[in-house]
C-alpha cells in the first residue's frame, strides 16, 4: 500500500484538474500517460475527491460523447474508468453487435479474462484517437472483476457490445490503446466510416479492404 507521500501527487493533479467547471481535457495518444500501466486505487484520493472525480469522469464522457472513459485518458494514472451507454441503434445493429443498454457505472482496479473461446470483430473507435476507427476482435464474453466506488466487489459476465466496452476501458489501465489489437487495414476515417462503412458488421470493409474477421 503507497503511504500518504506517494498519494499527494495524485490527489494535487486530480484537485488541480477539477479547479475549472466543465468537462476535463481527454489527452490524445501520443502523451506518454496513455501508455503507462495505471497506478492501483488503493485510497489515493479520499472519498468526497473520489466522488467529484467520478462526476467529471462522467460529465466528461457524456460531452465526448462517448460510452466509457479511463482515468488515464484525462492524465490521470489511476485504474478508474466510468462506462455507460444508453444504446440508441436500430433494431438490426442491436441484433448484429449485441449492443444493449448499459446504466453508468464505476469501476475501480477492474480486470478481465475471456469466458469460452468466440471472439467478435467490429469496428471501434477511442476519445483519445479522435477521428479514426478499425476493426478489433474481442472476447465475445468475459467475466470481469474488481470494485466499484464504494469498494464493493465487482464479480460480473459481459457478453456482446458491453463486453467490448469493459474490454476497450480495461485495456486503458494497462496502456494500451486499441490500435494495438487492430486490423490496421480497416482503418477508416470517419468520413469513410459514414460513407462506406455504416452497415452493422464489417463484412463488406473486411472484403474491400483486404482483412480477415474472427470466424
Amino acid at each position: 500500500m503507497a503511504s500518504p507521500p506517494d498519494r499527494a501527487p495524485l490527489a494535487e493533479l486530480v484537485e488541480e484538474l477539477l479547479a475549472t467547471e466543465g468537462p476535463l481535457t481527454i489527452v490524445a495518444a501520443g502523451d506518454p500517460v496513455l501508455r503507462r500501466a495505471a497506478e492501483p486505487f488503493d485510497g489515493q484520493l479520499d472519498s468526497a475527491l473520489l466522488a467529484r472525480f467520478v462526476e467529471a469522469l462522467r460529465v466528461t464522457m457524456h460531452a465526448a460523447p462517448g460510452v466509457g472513459l479511463a482515468a488515464p485518458q484525462v492524465g490521470v494514472g489511476l485504474r478508474i474508468a466510468v462506462i455507460e451507454d444508453p444504446a440508441p441503434v436500430p433494431e438490426e445493429v442491436r441484433v448484429a453487435r449485441g449492443r444493449v443498454p448499459q446504466p453508468f457505472r464505476v469501476l475501480v482496479n477492474p480486470s478481465y479474462e475471456p469466458v469460452g473461446t468466440a471472439r467478435a470483430g467490429f469496428f471501434e473507435g477511442c476519445l483519445s484517437v479522435p477521428g479514426w476507427q478499425a476493426v478489433v476482435a474481442r472476447h465475445a464474453e468475459v467475466r470481469l472483476t474488481g470494485e466499484d466506488e464504494y469498494g464493493r466487489a465487482v464479480d460480473e459476465v459481459f457478453s456482446g457490445w458491453p463486453a467490448r466496452i469493459v474490454q476497450h476501458e480495461t485495456d486503458h489501465l494497462d496502456g494500451a490503446l486499441y490500435l494495438d489489437r487492430a486490423e490496421l487495414r480497416s482503418l477508416s476515417s470517419g468520413q469513410a466510416m459514414a460513407e462506406l462503412w455504416a452497415q452493422p458488421t464489417p463484412d463488406a470493409a473486411a472484403a474491400a479492404l483486404g482483412f480477415r474477421l474472427p470466424d
